[in-house]
């Protein structure tokens, strides 16, 4: 059974639409007018226990508004939702204590108390056994580096230290699920390493069940196998990181680097029989760009190795920034759309 299962999901929300100038204003004094705006319109999900999944969108989407519906904060509009075997907004208390959110422009941590004095409280709300709350408190100290920070009030950490912090927090009564809400933003790279390794390690050692929302690519790229887009409220895709790679050809770049110089004219011959977009670097190092489905790419690195005394092959894949972007133009071929 589905740890997550939604059908027809929607929330939508009015809002007041105002007439411009003064005369407009004062005929919203008497009459107003309002829009529906579909946050979320009919979008069906279904997450296995264990995955992790990178939920993705641009602004505006409406991937905000999905998780505060899988975590009971708002009701949908529309739709049926189950978590757990729970609603969510129905059964908030029982709800509550098989999940953990981190959200990355806000902290469940309380503000002018030290770390610890806030990780006692969460033990004591969440009833958690003593003997437990310490095993999982020193693992947190070894793998997130807590230790120095323990006794330092919320509000004097960093950005960085907070959301460690706040990941400890949310996983300190052993969740099922974890919602992650931009959980690296504004962090810098070797604090988003750590917290990437601890994510992953969680799930392989506790099978924690993962949703990702984030507008860092990067951690998509690192940490999740299965990929949701969504825009404008409605699913485009749902499937593998892998998959959506492949389905969605953006050219991809070989750059050759030759012991010799070679000219142009001999590179053009030689290529001849490819369908490549040929630029010369400079007489040692060319570029060769490709559609995946159209080139045979090891037939295409052989002739070159067999031909010319080559230095160095690099195959560059597309940034996984521009796949997305390209999806959000023009739709992924066999999207929900």
């Amino acid at each position: 059974m589905p740890i997550i299962e939604a059908h027809s999901l929607s929330k939508h929300f009015k809002r007041f639409r105002r007439r411009p100038g003064l005369v407009g204003a004062v005929k919203d004094l008497w009459h107003r007018t309002y829009e529906v705006v579909r946050a979320v319109d009919g979008i069906d999900l279904s997450v296995e226990r264990g995955e992790i999944i990178g939920y993705i969108g641009p602004n505006g989407a409406g991937k905000s508004t999905t998780i505060k519906m899988l975590t009971g904060i708002l009701v949908p509009t529309a739709g049926s939702l189950a978590v757990q075997g729970l609603v969510p907004h129905k059964d908030r208390y029982r709800h509550v204590r098989t999940i953990g959110v981190v959200f990355g422009q806000r902290t469940q941590l309380w503000w002018d108390i030290a770390v610890i004095e806030a990780f006692n409280l969460l033990q004591k709300i969440y009833e958690i056994p003593r003997d437990e709350y310490r095993q999982r408190l020193k693992k947190f100290n070894q793998v997130l580096g807590l230790e120095d920070l323990l006794n330092i009030p919320v509000r004097k950490l960093s950005l960085g230290q907070r959301m460690r912090c706040d990941l400890a927090a949310s996983l300190l009564h052993n969740p099922a699920i974890l919602f992650l809400d931009e959980p690296t933003i504004g962090l810098d790279v070797a604090v988003k390493a750590s917290i990437r390794d601890f994510i992953r390690e969680t799930n392989r050692q506790q099978g924690t069940t993962v949703i990702l929302t984030t507008h860092d690519l990067s951690d998509i790229e690192e940490l999740c196998s299965r990929v949701i887009m969504i825009d404008a409220g409605k699913l485009i895709y749902d499937g593998g990181l892998r998959e959506l790679k492949e389905r969605v050809d953006i050219p991809r770049r070989l750059l050759v680097e030759t012991i010799f110089p070679i000219n142009a004219s001999k590179m053009m011959l030689l290529l001849k029989d490819y369908r490549l977009g040929i630029t010369a670097l400079d007489p040692y190092r060319w570029e060769l760009s490709f559609s995946k489905g159209r080139v045979n790419l090891p037939q295409l690195m052989q002739l070159l190795l067999d031909t010319l005394e080559v230095r160095d092959l690099e195959l560059e894949e597309p940034a996984i920034e521009e796949i997305v972007r390209q999806i959000y133009d023009r739709g992924a071929p066999g999207d929900a759309r």
